[in-house]
């Protein structure tokens, strides 16, 4: 009798735990392959893979054009699959939320590099064409309106490197978009801090003494200290001194960011993403930018400061233009703040609902 109350009881947990981990409808998932891609410096792939996601269905007007997609774009080294998390899918894609999958079409690209969309790892290594954001915002227009045969987004939101995906949307393709929404990124060049800290992890990685070209028999050393950088410039101090209150557990902690990322991630993958950015700089167009835009910036954001002071006078520069600093508490995450949709779905909302024709 005890072993079969233990039984169910295992049972009614693994459920339950299952049912919370994945609170939130199931997504379609797909490919879509680009036939002799030419990167923006030339180089070609006979074929260029871009996985995606996406929940509900289009919607088109009397005219036939789309009312409802909207395009979401994740992080530098992330994938599609980082908003499949209870924080995020389970906050915003259930029945009555703000982005119910029963209303709206959600589509989800793993960008060039990323995911299961083509990368180095795939075999080419460090051959494979150094990648730029304009290949990979490129590729996305590419997926929604060519192959999904969208030619409307309802809104275009991204995350960090998302979010100035986000931005170059609103500048390339501004006319086929009701709204923008970039989260976590300033609409200028990546100077300063911010790229001595992406060419500082790129380096640890190329510049291992490992590393081999691109061609390591086993991931390289520099790779772990690569993404433990990623760990300290996307984290707030306040929360990591609350996780890590002693030395030692802030020692382990690094420890097992390297271990982890020599485990499950690619030195070439993370290599080449660190440098996609080396092409961004939206600021000149800002004043061309025609779809209203909703900028979010975190208080906490190591990666982009307020106290550079660019974020509100850029974001000003845009003639339908609105930023909002979300302030540091005991809850938020620095630059991943952006990920956790508590903090400003009350936004998205309203902006929905402002950009509603």
């Amino acid at each position: 009798m005890r072993l079969r109350t233990a039984f169910l009881t295992l049972i009614f947990f693994l459920v339950a735990t299952s049912c919370f981990a994945f609170d939130w409808p199931k997504p379609n998932e797909a490919d879509y392959t680009i036939k002799d891609f030419q990167f923006a410096n030339g180089d070609k792939l006979p074929e260029l893979k871009l996985h995606y996601l996406t929940w509900g269905e289009p919607k088109r007007d009397a005219q036939g054009h789309v009312t409802n997609a909207v395009l979401i774009l994740h992080s530098t080294g992330g994938s599609s699959g980082q908003f499949l998390r209870e924080y995020f899918a389970g906050a915003l894609f259930n029945p009555g939320q703000v982005l119910d999958v029963t209303t709206y079409y959600i589509i989800m690209p793993d960008s060039i590099g990323h995911g299961k969309s083509s990368k180095p790892s795939d075999g080419m290594h460090a051959r494979f064409p150094a990648y730029r954001y304009t290949d990979m915002v490129k590729t996305q227009h590419m997926l929604v309106a060519d192959h999904l045969k969208v030619d409307h987004l309802r809104l275009v939101m991204g995350m960090s490197m998302g979010c100035m995906h986000a931005w170059m949307w609103a500048e390339q393709y501004g006319t086929m978009m009701d709204g923008v929404m970039p989260l976590a990124c300033l609409p200028v060049e990546i100077a300063g801090r911010n790229r001595m800290w992406r060419k500082t992890a790129h380096d640890a990685i190329t510049k291992d003494p490992e590393y081999n070209n691109g061609d390591y028999a086993h991931p390289v050393h520099g790779l772990g200290t690569a993404e433990q950088i990623l760990q300290l410039v996307g984290s707030n101090p306040h929360e990591r001194q609350l996780k890590y209150p002693t030395g030692e557990a802030a020692m382990k902690f690094m420890d097992e960011t390297a271990t982890n990322a020599m485990a499950h991630i690619d030195g070439n993958d993370l290599a080449y993403a660190l440098d996609s950015s080396l092409d961004y700089n939206p600021e000149p167009g800002l004043s061309q930018i025609k779809p209203p835009v909703l900028a979010i910036n975190s208080a906490d954001d190591l990666i982009n400061p307020p106290d550079l002071g660019i974020f509100e006078p850029a974001v000003k520069k845009v003639p339908k233009g609105r930023a909002i600093l979300i302030p540091e508490t005991d809850k938020t995450h620095g630059h991943g703040t952006h990920t956790y949709a508590e903090f400003w779905k009350q936004y998205l909302q309203e902006f929905l609902q402002q950009t509603d024709h």
